[in-house]
């Protein structure tokens, strides 16, 4: 249990994330009512733990974790990856598990031919790192909504995209090619709250660890 007199301060992606870190601490042990029953309040408590929880955004948690307004985040690996920001990950949590993938129509020999591919996707960063990586030249178009359209209308030969259990892809006549990265749930901590208030945050990290560890075994 966390004692000092300033209360550690998270910031929580809303949502999915939000729900299974909730629940992650309830199966710790921890009191998590004020989250339970927050209607459309965004910032709220933990009293067990002396900790503050503030409900965001995914990009934004990592902005107020990086600029030390929170202590700790819970964000998904997918929004570190895009954003290409330097935080210090302290914790896999283990739920949120996907994947960056390169998908097309099927049957498409992707890699096939000299010509320059054209790359939709939502993440043009994770995407242009993908194929620099590989030495490829691409053209990347930014897609907001249902990038699975885009090489079915022809507007991409290809797409970089967060892949679950593969259904939507198959649904639209699409395959997996190549599985770039896999994702989850990582918990990141702001460096400066890290030096001052280091054995209060490896504590809370380490009962965290024990718990999905724990989880782990019990599932086997």
């Amino acid at each position: 249990m966390l004692n000092h007199e300033k209360p550690l301060r998270i910031a929580l992606t809303k949502g999915r994330l939000e729900k299974d870190t909730v629940g992650l601490f309830e199966r710790m042990g921890h009191d998590c009512s004020d989250l339970r029953d927050k209607g459309r309040r965004l910032f709220l408590r933990i009293p067990d733990l002396n900790m503050e929880v503030v409900l965001a955004k995914a990009n934004d948690v990592i902005t107020y974790v990086e600029h030390g307004v929170c202590d700790l985040g819970v964000v998904g690996k997918d929004t570190i990856m895009e954003m290409g920001r330097s935080v210090f990950e302290i914790a896999d949590l283990g739920f949120g598990r996907c994947h960056f993938a390169l998908a097309g129509r099927k049957g498409d020999h992707f890699y096939e031919g000299y010509a320059v591919k054209t790359i939709a996707t939502k993440y043009p960063r994770v995407a242009r790192g993908f194929f620099e990586s590989k030495g490829m030249d691409v053209d990347i178009v930014k897609i907001e909504g249902s990038v699975e359209l885009a090489p079915l209308l022809g507007l991409s030969d290809a797409i970089v995209d967060i892949v679950e259990t593969g259904t939507t892809l198959k649904e639209n006549g699409l395959e997996v090619f190549e599985e770039i990265a896999a994702i989850s749930a990582r918990m990141i901590v702001n460096t400066a709250s890290l030096k001052f208030r280091q054995t209060e945050i490896e504590n809370f990290a380490d009962s965290v660890e024990h718990a999905i560890a724990r989880e782990r075994t019990d599932r086997q």
